[in-house]
């Protein structure tokens, strides 16, 4: 099973979009500076998770959130305070 998840940043305008099949061990990167790509806008919350059975259709819907369509997505869902 993949999961597809969202973060944002609690100190900077930044949301992040991923995909892992160890979710815990993912955010806890994130959230540690491990990832070189979000570590100057850590701490993060999370946002968003959903599961997928294949890698494939978990990079689908990675892809559409990464897209603008689905950032905007992401944005209202931050703006109304879902988040997990």
């Amino acid at each position: 099973m993949f999961l597809v998840y969202a973060i944002s940043s609690l100190t900077r305008n930044y949301i992040y979009v991923g995909l892992s099949s160890d979710i815990e061990r993912r955010i806890s990167d994130h959230n540690n500076g491990y990832n070189k790509t979000t570590k100057p806008y850590k701490p993060f919350k999370t946002i968003l998770l959903e599961e997928y059975p294949t890698r494939t259709e978990a990079r689908h819907r990675e892809k559409y959130l990464k897209s603008g369509v689905g950032k905007a997505y992401l944005k209202k869902l931050l703006s109304n305070d879902n988040v997990f």
